[in-house]
């Protein structure tokens, strides 16, 4: 997705200090999967396990969900998620974007388990679904 007409698959994370959801789409954006949670993502060995699986997924982007409030403002939380954004996206060599979060969490509880992945990466499906199905998502394509 570096250029458009190109597709590929998407690697979503929910971040959190402790544990950081993940889920990745096919190529064609139709379909999504959880991945394992990384714990302490920020960290430089939370980092590197993101770079593995980028390239073990040969994923073309990361989106990174932004928690805003239910207003759209940002608060610590988002604060401290645009600091991790930062760090990834110099650590990456694809493009990270954010991507607004609201009711993720909530929606994956509602879902329950998907396939014994953890409520993280079960809200990083939900995240990447809808960034999938987004004008934003399809204007790279």
């Amino acid at each position: 997705m570096t250029q458009k007409g190109c597709t590929g698959r998407v690697l979503a994370l929910d971040y959190g200090r402790v544990h950081t959801g993940a889920a990745v789409s096919d190529p064609g954006g139709n379909i999504v999967r959880p991945l394992p949670e990384v714990r302490d993502a920020a960290g430089e060995v939370g980092i590197q396990a993101i770079r593995g699986m980028v390239a073990a997924e040969e994923a073309v982007m990361v989106v990174v969900g932004m928690p805003l409030s239910l207003s759209g403002e940002r608060g610590a939380q988002a604060d401290e998620t645009q600091v991790f954004i930062d760090r990834l996206a110099q650590a990456l060599a694809v493009p990270v974007v954010a991507w607004d979060e609201r009711f993720t969490s909530s929606i994956a509880r509602e879902k329950g388990k998907l396939a014994g992945a953890g409520e993280h990466s079960v809200a990083a499906c939900c995240l990447l679904e809808d960034y999938l199905g987004s004008e934003s998502y399809r204007r790279r394509r």
